[in-house]
């Protein structure tokens, strides 16, 4: 008589009454509230790539901008959407953080005046009112453009529009606006019936740089799960772009409040300047932005790269 396969059947028996490994828990801070930029981490949760990684990852919003680089070098979450440029100055100034990955992978940043106001190039400025958001890099990025084109800051007035780069571009309170993203504002004034004309920052001077990366704290940049974190959101790219309608309806599933006419051109324009393999670092790019922030002032020493950038893949 055939004696019964025990060791196969007790594996089996295991198997079934051993439960799953828990997931693994990551807290991810946006830049802003959510929108079409952060296209990725939402396909990759709603298509399952994090899960599948034995990942269990909670976006949230911040309710300053500015804070969460800050929470993530204070071990207070796991991962922060933050900026190329913004990278530079907070690692020069002593914050423990590191690049993982790059959600968009080309700058989105630009000068914009109005098609109508008569303004054809960056030297028709001088003596012109420009708005601005946020001091410092806006500042850096206009002094360059200007000086390429033969001006110089004290050529303009330069006037704080505290993010309202639209209205007071379009009730003239300023000529332009440093700050506005090709991707919304562009798309904002056109549907004002008011279109924009857009001076790009890397055809004017600024060495082109990541606009949106991923940052962690630098003593929990070597842990598994931030490579399974990054597989995860390459995934969710690579699906992205391969189907974008469909990538669209997972972005605003549970929020309908997304699901108008102003992210539905961000999220067309901005699909073709995701970063296909986010974990790829370019340090050439990186080592030149470092220089060209030191020669404008906001930082103080180039660093070596492997202190705040490393490849995930």
């Amino acid at each position: 008589m055939k004696k019964p396969f025990l060791p196969a059947i007790a594996a089996v028996i295991l198997a079934v009454s051993t439960p799953a490994a828990a997931a693994e828990k990551m807290t991810v801070l946006l830049d802003w509230f959510v929108n079409p930029d952060h296209g990725p981490l939402y396909v990759a949760q709603e298509r399952g790539y994090f899960r599948d990684a034995g990942l269990e990852v909670s976006f949230k919003a911040p309710a300053d901008p500015n804070d969460p680089p800050k929470l993530v070098a204070a071990g207070k979450a796991d991962l922060a959407v933050s900026y190329q440029p913004q990278l530079h100055v907070q690692v020069d100034r002593g914050l423990p953080l590191v690049r993982v990955a790059t959600l968009v992978a080309t700058p989105l940043n630009s000068l914009v005046v109005l098609r109508d106001s008569g303004i054809r190039t960056i030297a028709g400025l001088k003596g012109k009112t420009v708005g601005f958001s946020i001091g410092g890099f806006e500042d850096a990025l206009l002094r360059a453009m200007l000086e390429k084109n033969g001006l110089r800051l004290s050529d303009i007035k330069l006037v704080n529009v505290n993010f309202s780069l639209s209205p007071a571009l379009v009730s003239g309170k300023v000529d332009a606006v440093i700050g506005a993203f090709r991707n919304f504002e562009l798309n904002q004034l056109d549907i004002l019936k008011r279109p924009g004309l857009a001076f790009y920052v890397e055809e004017e001077g600024v060495p082109a740089y990541d606009e949106l990366i991923m940052v962690a704290n630098s003593k929990d940049v070597s842990g598994p799960h931030m490579r399974k974190f990054v597989g995860a959101i390459e995934r969710g790219v690579q699906y992205l772009v391969n189907h974008p309608d469909e990538s669209w309806n997972l972005f605003i599933k549970g929020r309908k409040d997304l699901d108008d006419e102003l992210n539905r051109r961000a999220w067309r324009d901005t699909i073709p300047r995701f970063a296909l393999r986010p974990g790829a670092l370019d340090r050439n790019r990186y080592a030149t932005f470092a220089g060209f922030l030191k020669q404008q002032g906001l930082i103080k020493t180039v660093l070596p790269l492997d202190k705040y950038a490393v490849e995930l893949n």
